[in-house]
This record gives structure tokens, sequence and C-alpha cells, in this order.
């Protein structure tokens, strides 16, 4: 199994236990209320979720003072039951429960508290709300009025919006939920009421009342208990329901996007310039050699207000030069349009080979001013270390990335609306799957890298940095167990995904974990092969892996990944990912036709569609209908973060600085 399958199977044990222990909370609870009857337990016993668990629990919780409470204090439980037994004229009987004492003067009175408390019967029934959970679910819609009208804000959309509670997407959700916080928007949901009290009433009328007043007076008492009790009850559970669904499918979005980013494949052999662009402050410079190590800082300042644009271009063409860079990382925050196009006219004089790309800046700011960077670069200031983090994001993403708070990285939809803990826990988990996927360079990988290697925690990559430091490079993984606080589990736990290219022992190199070298060996044995041979996919022979796993007695997923490493060493899975995308010219917004074709990578997938950088500073949107002739589900079906593709523009809107794209050509 992959590694999201292993998480999904933790998340549903996860829900099956909680189930089971509010079961069984449930039941010891309605023991000790003595109502535990026969039927009563195996409902329980059989109910499939929380939501039905709780339907069951309903009458018998403890329940706050209400008119249904106040009524049975003044004794009119009796008049209730004449009421649903529906043998005697309950107006008539109504006169025996009349106590000015007891707060009722006149019929009426007793009449009403009664109703109450069958209103109150009515909303704790499990049937009864089940059947009108799934009625809102099936014709229910999801209505949002705009406060104020003239108000302008980003939810005008939703100023005058009605949707099926079925068909509703997950962003209109978290949309709408923003707004109604916001207070822009009024939202409610709306039922068929007539369809509603049908429902009830085959409960409580069909084949019971013969009495036509008692069919009036439990008429009049389902019509209460649906507007006052039943449905503003289930149209907040319905309501969390439907923003949990969204969440989830939010946290999905990101998780895939993060993925996809974490996975954008390396620049190798590149020395690079790092900008950070600023208008007051200036452009932050910052030069790195092939393998990430920092050269020098510089500032310039080409922009508004100071448009020392000669200066500028001396400079960087300076350090191009001085040490030999051949590549450029712009950002893309504030000033990003803007220092692209001055680089751009700068490259065009310049005689060396060099080139641009785009970087996408989010949570380079957060790691800037974090602590893990004024300990990696105690000279530098914020904007000399996040010129070096955006050079270093085109050189190894991964190893740059893992460094800022995932929900930082800014791929993702409503992350802010999510629940924090969830969120973290989710992104977590997509951190260390890639760095797991990847494989980590135990002898060159920083102590940030370290951590999120499965089963490593922060002190023991700290304690592997220092082992490492103190003895020189690890000669093979067996060394790590002289790591403090790296003991057997951890070992089992991480070996696998720790490598040492120059090890001696070729299985060091791969991704091979320990425990599987035995067999190893003796597959190499078994196909005759030499020392040198491994690493060479020529030399490697074709094996029936069936047949093979028979014989040495194991299983035919770990032979063939076996039989991988022996052909490709720890390789990199993100060598067959489309590469960065480098540049020598630019666009501008005003240079955009309808119809135009263009390249641009993918930014952003998120529900409606996918934001498209195609090199005018403002990322363009593929709507869902424009991503493909066949129709689409969701856009991660057909994209995903970091693609490459051909796009034709369908508007442009300048004003509000929109683009509208397909990739349909």
């Amino acid at each position: 199994m992959g590694d999201l399958d292993l998480r999904n199977l933790f998340e549903k044990l996860f829900y099956y236990r909680n189930l089971e222990k509010t079961r069984s909370t449930i039941l010891k609870q309605l023991q000790e209320l003595e109502v535990l009857t026969p039927e009563l337990e195996a409902s329980v016993k059989d109910a499939e979720s929380v939501t039905e668990l709780d339907d069951l629990y309903r009458p018998y919780r403890p329940k706050k003072r209400t008119r249904a409470t106040q009524a049975r204090e003044k004794g009119l439980e009796p008049l209730s039951k004449i009421i649903m037994n529906g043998t005697e004229n309950p107006v008539e009987a109504a006169q025996e429960f009349i106590d000015e004492n007891n707060g009722v003067e006149d019929k009426e009175q007793a009449l009403s508290g009664a109703r109450d408390i069958i209103a109150e019967i009515i909303s704790d029934d499990a049937v009864a709300r089940n059947k009108l959970r799934s009625l809102i679910m099936q014709k229910g819609f999801l209505v949002t009025r705009a406060v104020e009208e003239e108000t302008q804000s980003p939810y005008q959309m939703y100023y005058q919006f009605s949707q099926a509670v079925k068909d509703i997407r997950s962003h209109q959700i978290l949309a709408i939920n923003r707004g109604e916080k916001d207070k822009y928007l009024h939202v409610k949901l709306e039922v068929p009421a007539e369809d509603a009290f049908s429902l009830i009433a085959e409960n409580y009328l069909e084949g019971s009342s013969v009495n036509e007043v008692c069919i009036n007076q439990i008429e009049e008492a389902i019509r209460e208990s649906y507007k006052r009790l039943l449905f503003p009850s289930l149209e907040r559970e319905i309501r969390n329901e439907l923003t949990q669904k969204a969440e989830e499918q939010a946290l999905n979005v990101f998780r895939d996007n993060l993925k996809n980013l974490l996975m954008t494949p390396p620049v190798h052999g590149k020395q690079i310039l790092g900008l950070d662009p600023g208008y007051r402050t200036g452009c932050k410079l910052a030069c790195i050699d092939e393998t990430g190590r920092f050269l020098e800082t510089s500032v310039i300042f080409p922009l508004q207000p100071y448009n020392q644009k000669e200066k500028a271009a001396e400079v960087v063409m300076s350090l191009l030069q001085r040490y030999k860079l051949n590549a450029i990382a712009i950002g893309n925050g504030t000033g990003g349009r803007e220092s692209e196009e001055f680089i751009a006219e700068t490259l065009a004089s310049y005689n060396e080979p060099a080139e641009y790309t785009v970087v996408n800046e989010a949570g380079a700011s957060v790691y800037s001013a974090s602590k893990l960077a004024s300990e990696e670069f105690p000279e530098l200031d914020e904007a000399g270390r996040s010129a070096v983090s955006i050079a270093r994001r085109v050189q190894d993403p991964l190893a740059e990335l893992v460094k800022i708070e995932p929900r930082s990285i800014g791929v993702g939809q409503y992350q802010h609306d999510i629940n924090q803990g969830r969120l973290e826990e989710v992104l977590d988990g997509v951190v260390e799957a890639c760095v797991n996927q990847v494989g980590v360079d135990l002898n060159t990988a920083s102590k940030v890298l370290l951590s999120r290697v499965a089963g490593i925690s922060k002190p023991v990559a700290y304690n592997i940095v220092a082992y490492r430091e103190e003895n020189g490079v690890f000669k093979n993984r067996e060394e790590l167990k002289f790591v403090p606080r790296l003991g057997p589990a951890t070992f089992k736990q991480c070996a696998g995904f720790l490598r040492i290219p120059g090890a001696e022992n070729y299985l060091d190199r791969s991704a091979v974990h320990p425990e599987s070298y035995d067999i190893a060996f003796r597959l190499i044995d078994k196909l005759g092969l030499a020392p040198s041979d491994l690493g060479k996919p020529e030399a490697i022979p074709g094996v029936d892996i069936a047949g093979l796993a028979g014989e040495l007695d194991v299983g035919e997923y770990t032979l063939r990944d076996i039989i991988e490493e022996f052909k490709r060493p720890g390789r990199d899975p993100r060598e067959d990912l489309p590469a960065t995308v480098f540049k020598k010219d630019v666009l501008k917004i005003e240079d955009l036709k309808d119809g135009m074709e263009l390249t641009g990578v993918i930014r952003n997938v998120v529900d409606f569609g996918a934001f498209v950088d195609i090199g005018v500073h403002q990322d363009g949107l593929i709507h869902i209908s424009e991503l493909a002739e066949k129709y689409v589900r969701h856009p991660s079906e057909v994209v995903k973060v970091g693609d490459t593709l051909k796009v034709k523009v369908l508007s442009v809107d300048i004003e509000r600085r929109r683009i509208s794209l397909s990739s349909k050509i």
C-alpha cells in the first residue's frame, strides 16, 4: 500500500474506535438511567454512525430547562398522553389540569403545555430526525442573501444565491461560511415545509388518532416541533456536516497541491541569483553555487521610487560574471512583475548564457524571520535570507520548502478557515511522505530535512548532524545505530529513507531497507551479477517476478522494488516530472489578446479550476469547464501544481486584472 492509503486506513481506524467508544458510553449511560430495553440496545448496537447514536440517545440526554420540562413540572404530561392516544376529547380533559397555583389558568394553557411536551417528543424521535435529514439533503436548498445589497465585497456573487444541498460545491460552502462570518451574508436552509410535515405525520397521525380534536392538537404540535425544534437543530447539524465535508475536500486539494509542489524537479548544475523584489527597501540579491552554498548578497533599486535601473543592471551583470551564474530566480511577490521586466531587459544586453524563472515565494518571509533562518544565516537580514530561499527553491524545492510551515506555502483554498490542527496533521503527513519518497542524503541533509524523515524526531535529527560533524561522513547505515537516542525501532523505521551515495555497500546507496539486504544478496547470487553491474539497467536481466519471489520466499512487490534499485540506485522520482521553465523575455497583461496561445505553469489547483502563470505577473484562471474536452469532475483529474501546458487566452479584463484561459487547444 502507498503512504496515502495507509494514512486513510489510520483515519478510518480512528473514526471507528471513536464510534465504538461513543457506543459503549451511551449503552452505559442508558443502563444507569434504567431505560435500556432490548429493542433500544439492539438499535444502539446496530447504529453505523455517531449521528445515528446521538439520535437514539437524544430522548434520554439531560436537557436544559425547556418549555416541555416546565409543562411536565405543571403536571401536564398525562394530558399529552391523552392527546397522543386519541381516545378522549382533550379539550374536555384539559379542564382537570387547570391549576392557577401551578401556572395553568385555563384549558388553552393546559393544551399548549401538552403540545410542548409532544413537540419535544417528536423532536427527539430518531426516526423522524433521520427522515427529515434525508429530505433536507435531497430536496433542500442553501440560500444566501446580502446583509446590505449596495455593499461592495468579495461575496457579491452570493448576494442572491440558491443551490440544492446535494449539488453545492465545497468551495462554495467555505466561501459562504466566510461571507456569513464577515457579516456580508444571511444564510439559511430551505426545504418544502409541507413535505416535512407529511413525513412526520406518517409516524404520529396515520392509523393512530381517531379523535378529530386530538388530530388537530397533534398537527399543531408537529408544526411547532418542526419550526421551533427539529428544523433549527437539523439545519445546524447539516450545515456543520457540509462544512466538515468541504474542509476535507479543501484538505485534499491542499494535500495534492502541496505534494506536487514539493515534488517539483530540482535544477542541477546551475549557479543561481535569487531576487527578492521590493520597492522602498530595494530588491535583495543573493548568489548561491551549484551546491546551494551562499556566496554573496547585495541590494539594488531598479523600481519605484528610485528607478536606478542602470546602476542595478551593472550590479546584476557583475554578480553574474563574478560567480559564473547562469540562472536567476525572481520572487513573485510585491514588485515581482516589474523586477521580471528589469531582469529581462538586463539579460537582453548580457552576452553570456543566462535565463530567469519566476518562483512562488509564498512562505519565504515566514522562513526568513524564523529562528532556523537566523541560525543558518546569522550575518544576513530577513530580505537576504528570503533571497537565498528563493534561489534554493529552484535548485532543490523539497529541501528548501521543508523549512517552512506547510500552511504558509499558499497552494490551498480557504486554508485559514479549516481546523488548523487537522490542517497541520494532514500537511505534515504530506511533507513526510514526499521526503520519504525522494529519500535523503544522510551526509548532506539539514537538521530540518532529517526531522521530516519517518521516525526521526527533531532531537534525533540534531544528534545525527552532531555525530556527522564530530565523526565525519557516514560510511554505512549501520553507523546510525551509534547516534544517541536513535534506537532499534527508529532505525527500523527510518533506515530505508536515508541514502549514502558514496557508500562502499551498493545497497546503502539505494532505497533497499537493511531488513531486505539478505534477500538482495541472494538475488544478486541468483542472477549472477557482479558488483560493477549494479546501477546499470542494461546489465540487469529480465526475470519471472512471480517465480523468483516464490524461490526467494519474498513478496513480489518487495522483489520488484529491489530489482528497480539494482537498475537505478536511489533514483529521484522527481526526475520523471516536467522541468522548471526558464525564460529570457517577458509579457505584460496589456500584450495579451483573445485567442493568443502561450505556455504556462500551473501554480494552484482549486475546486473550480486551475491558476496558471503565463508570465504576466497576474495568474490566469482555467475554469474547470475549459480544462478538457471531456467532463471533468475535479481539476486534479487532469492537472497538478507544477504542470507545464499550452493555454489559449479566452478573455482579458485589464481593469480587474483577470485573465480567462482554456487548455482545450
